[in-house]
Parts: structure tokens; sequence; C-alpha cells
């Protein structure tokens, strides 16, 4: 199964949309938010989309986000979830925590663990745990690196970036 990975939107609609039709392009369906939403407005921009979303720290209002979150019948937002696909497990955070990101690498649960933050891409295998570390960059928000998203493949492990150098 092919999943669309994205986070720090930092409610910039011109860029969550670009991303949103790249993915429908290539037709994944299935999405994991990575935190920093910000405002329910973005959350509206997954409606009809199979996404879960993790709250950031920038995710202030977590009343308003979950109550759009609900409306768009995705399931409820934590600070941490699991992702099952097949028979593997994907553990999702911001990485806000860095000892909850920690945690979820050595707990030897996980195949894949996403997170966002730090509005850079990582794709990293932690050997000593058995784990991939994904982070797909930033939609918005400060820029340390071009605008980007990911495409993680579970059946073959690959994980694909797709840099917007265009997007602000």
């Amino acid at each position: 199964m092919k999943i669309g990975i994205l986070s720090d939107t930092h409610n910039n609609p011109d860029n969550t949309r670009t991303a949103l039709a790249t993915f429908r392009e290539r037709g994944i369906q299935r999405l994991i938010h990575c935190g920093d939403i910000t405002t329910p407005p973005i959350v509206r921009l997954f409606t009809g989309w199979d996404v879960v979303f993790v709250y950031g720290n920038m995710d202030s209002d977590w009343v308003a986000l979950m109550q759009a979150i609900r409306a768009i019948g995705a399931p409820r937002p934590q600070l941490s979830l699991e992702v099952e696909v097949g028979d593997m497990l994907i553990g999702v955070t911001h990485g806000a925590d860095s000892n909850l990101l920690f945690r979820l690498q050595i707990s030897g649960k996980y195949a894949y663990v996403c997170h966002g933050h730090t509005h850079q891409r990582r794709n990293e295998f932690r050997s000593a745990y058995g784990v991939r570390v994904i982070n797909p960059g930033a939609l918005g928000g400060n820029r340390p690196e071009t605008r980007s998203v990911c495409i993680l493949d579970t059946a073959s492990g690959n994980v694909e970036f797709i840099e917007f150098p265009d997007l602000r």
C-alpha cells in the first residue's frame, strides 16, 4: 500500500491543496498528517480522504481542530497514534516531544515512525531498533528546505520525497 505523508501545513491552504492534488494524481488514498495543522479550514481540505492527524506544538485550539476532524469523518487526533497497515504498525507523532519520538523509535513495535516538527526531510533506518524514521518535510512555516511531502510504499519499503520548489 502507498501512503501519503505530510506535515507542518501551518495554515497554508495553497500548499496543502497542491500536495493533495499531487497525491490524488499518484493514486494515493490514505494519508498521515504529522501535525502543525493549525486551523480548522486546513482540516476541511482533507474531506473525502482516508486521513489521520496528530497534534503538533502549533495546534493550539485542540477543541476546534478535533471538531473539524470529526466533521470530515477522520479518527480523533492525538499526540501520538498507531496506524495499522496489513500486519505492520506505523507510529506517528509530531516530534516536538523528543522523548515521545524516541520512545516510539525504540519500542520495537513499529516498522515505521513518522514525524514532523523540524521541517527537514528524513528517511533513516535505525538498525538498532529495526525501525525506519520518516519526516516528510514541511508545507508551511519556516523554510530550511524546499516544501515537500513523501509517499511510503509499505510493500517495498520505498520512500519517495516530492519537492515543490516553487511553493512559498
